[in-house]
């Protein structure tokens, strides 16, 4: 049923704004979560390139960005394995296409020829997929390329100083496997946070179109909490196999669990949303219904700030127990059922939020007063 991109009167321009503005935030908290491991990545393929250019006097020393590049790029995997794996995966390829061309030339059979190669080498030195992969792909690329002086080791020692470049900024750049799906995890947090606040603005002053907008924002979000969940199993994964990374596991596997608890917030802000409209479009909106909402807002704004950064979410747990405790229906709304089933949803909206900030289940239900 939040599949439709517009709905209500939020149409053309003004519902195409709301999804420009969320997709540019989710962009944005995607370069924010990536953009030192890039910076590492060209920074290693730029040395590789001056080592092979001007230390070896290779004019045209192309696989050695492309070695370093492709061994670091932007993985939040970088452990010495993985960049050797994949260093190894480009020499391999490099070389045994170099030497096929050198000896027989390039055409069709040439090319079988020097992926079976490049393949059955990759698989006798390492059982890693990605290090055959990659064989493949480079064979394929001296193959297509035509030959440059130097010989037929030429391209490859090209391969070996990115590969070895790469390998050094492993070893000096340890990365910390919880900064990703932590930026992750910030984004996707102010997403909700962002779409709180557009109710609250659009309840209290009765404004359709800002609930609305709210609807669509809160549907455009959907990329960065899908993102967010993604990272979050993929480092806990790594941290499994990876024992200097031990420590983190705890942190990794409740960071798995707060992103499916956001999602389900965030649909739960929606089917708000989307309720919200018509209690608004028809009078039906209350005073502590804004209020309520508004303190949940200002809390979600704390709790991104502090998923984010790895600190304890204890204060925001207490202002939201706070909160939970002033949504009783009947007293929020005593004459107004439309109103009232509002209240329901904000409960199950913020039990999600108490349990991401650190309460258990039966905690966080126990904080809503009995109906």
């Amino acid at each position: 049923m939040d599949a439709h991109p517009g709905t209500g009167r939020l149409r053309g321009r003004a519902a195409a704004r709301v999804l420009v503005e969320a997709r540019v935030r989710a962009g944005w908290g995607r370069v924010r979560a990536s953009w030192l491991l890039i910076l590492q990545a060209s920074v290693a393929a730029g040395v590789a390139y001056g080592v092979a250019r001007y230390g070896l006097g290779h004019a045209a020393p192309f696989f050695a960005p492309v070695s370093a590049w492709l061994a670091l790029g932007f993985s939040r995997d970088r452990s010495v394995r993985r960049v050797a794996e994949l260093a190894a995966g480009v020499a391999v390829g490099v070389g045994a296409g170099d030497l096929v061309v050198h000896v027989i030339g390039s055409g069709a059979w040439q090319m079988a020829l020097v992926l079976l190669v490049a393949g059955l080498v990759a698989r006798l030195l390492d059982r890693g997929q990605m290090l055959t992969t990659q064989a493949g792909v480079q064979a394929i690329v001296i193959v297509g390329l035509p030959q440059v002086a130097g010989g037929p080791v030429g391209r490859w020692l090209d391969a070996v100083v990115g590969g070895l470049v790469a390998l050094a900024f492993a070893l000096l750049t340890p990365s910390d496997p919880r900064r990703h799906p932590r930026s992750l995890a910030r984004t996707a947090t102010q997403e909700l946070a962002g779409v709180l606040h557009l109710l609250v603005r659009g309840v209290r002053a009765g404004s359709v179109d800002d609930v609305e907008a709210a609807l669509l924002a809160g549907r455009a979000s959907q990329p960065a909490l899908d993102e967010w969940r993604d990272a979050a199993r993929s480092a806990a994964e790594l941290v499994r196999l990876a024992p200097q990374h031990r420590r983190h596991r705890g942190e990794l596997a409740r960071m798995v669990d707060e992103a499916v608890l956001l999602d389900r917030a965030m649909r739960n802000a929606r089917v708000l949303a989307r309720r919200t409209s018509t209690a608004v479009e028809d009078g039906h909106v209350v005073p502590a219904l804004a209020d309520a909402l508004a303190a949940v807002a200002r809390a979600t704004d704390d709790l991104a700030e502090a998923t984010g950064s790895g600190r304890d979410a204890r204060g925001v747990r207490a202002r939201l127990t706070d909160v939970a405790a002033t949504l009783d229906p009947f007293v929020v709304a005593p004459d107004d059922w439309q109103a009232q089933s509002l209240v329901l949803l904000l409960r199950s909206l913020v039990v999600d939020l108490l349990q991401m900030a650190g309460a258990g289940p039966g905690e966080a239900r126990e904080a809503l007063p009995e109906i």
